[in-house]
């Protein structure tokens, strides 16, 4: 099944306009890495003030987001118990998305700060009305590495923020006491070549990290042309970055989200590793009619599962065929399992 996705490249940047790996590890690791995290809890909480997890209401936890799922799919088995600090899924992250130089690219950028945040508040209350049990961290996510449809100097249709904007989200995030994402679309350039270049921001506790399946290039064809993939060779060595820099800064574990909306945006899922320093979301980030964003949730995030789930919501581009609305968080509080990470563009 496929479905669209909106793509805007601003102008101002030279540019044209134009969807559960089972975690390899044995059990005995598990049971490992359990033990130690038990008897490095108590240092860490004097240390930072950060409560070390809570394995029973995590595990509790996880059997509600499955949302009653009797096909063994969800909760994912053997995956490992976060470290200290995590978000997920004790909390679920509702985020805005954008960039800075487009008003459409998405609500963040669309916006001036003060109302956006009104708008994205509004958007917090409605799911914490919805899902009660789960409070919600607001976020925002922003796209730092931008394909585009000039080539540049360098011919690899990318454009990197420069920090000051990088900079300027992480005040207005301030505003809203917001964790941040920075995203990447890596075009015709590589994750292994980008992702280094966010390490100063990514170490910082608040600061976490998304990549665009769509926008990495593999074949050398311009973005926007055709869909594009990453493997989870790729996938792994960002999980594995982050959990480096985890443990090496102590800081809390990193969400890391993933956007996908077809089969090919992703391949060999089953390879995908899971770590206690990075909780991973499969992002569910196609647009369209209801039954249609149902139906890709169902056929590439449901049914190839990770870890935690994600969906995105498109303020308009969703509204462009009847029933010409937006799904509301009643409604996807009922998916198998539920989104612990909701998006607005």
């Amino acid at each position: 099944m496929k479905i669209n996705k909106f793509m805007f490249i601003p102008l101002a940047l030279t540019a044209t306009a134009f969807g559960c790996a089972e975690n390899t590890g044995k059990a005995s690791d598990k049971t490992v890495t359990e033990n130690r995290q038990k008897s490095e809890e108590p240092e860490k909480e004097a240390e930072t003030g950060i409560k070390p997890i809570d394995t029973a209401a995590h595990n509790k936890k996880l059997v509600e987001i499955a949302n009653g799922d009797t096909t063994g799919k969800w909760p994912v088995k053997k995956q490992p118990y976060p470290l200290a600090g995590a978000i997920l899924p004790s909390k679920r992250i509702v985020a805005y998305y954008g960039n800075l130089y487009s008003k459409r690219m998405g609500a963040l950028g669309e916006y001036a700060p003060k109302e956006m945040w009104t708008r994205l508040n509004k958007e917090v209350k409605a799911w914490e009305k919805a899902d009660p049990s789960t409070p919600v961290q607001p976020a925002l996510h922003y796209i730092a590495v931008v394909a585009q449809g000039d080539g540049g100097k360098d011919g690899k249709y990318r454009f990197r923020m420069p920090e000051k904007q990088i900079d300027s989200v992480l005040k207005i995030a301030e505003m809203g006491k917001a964790i941040v994402f920075l995203d990447i679309q890596v075009a015709l350039s590589t994750i292994q070549a980008e992702l280094p270049l966010l390490e100063k921001y990514l170490k910082l506790p608040h600061v976490h990290l998304g990549i665009d399946p769509e926008f990495s290039m593999k074949g050398g064809n311009k973005p926007g042309s055709k869909i594009g993939t990453f493997d989870a060779a790729d996938i792994n060595y960002c999980s594995g970055y982050l959990a480096k820099l985890v443990k090496e800064n102590g800081l809390p574990p990193k969400v890391f989200v993933i956007h996908r909306f077809t089969k090919k945006m992703v391949t060999n899922y089953q390879n995908i590793k899971l770590r206690p320093e990075v909780q991973m979301v499969m992002h569910m980030d196609g647009w369209g009619e209801p039954d249609l964003k149902y139906g890709t949730y169902r056929h590439f995030i449901y049914s190839e599962p990770v870890q935690f789930t994600g969906f995105k919501l498109f303020y308009k581009n969703d509204l462009k065929k009847a029933p010409h609305r937006l799904l509301t968080p009643a409604e996807l509080v009922k998916l198998k399992p539920k989104p612990v990470y909701i998006q607005y563009q």
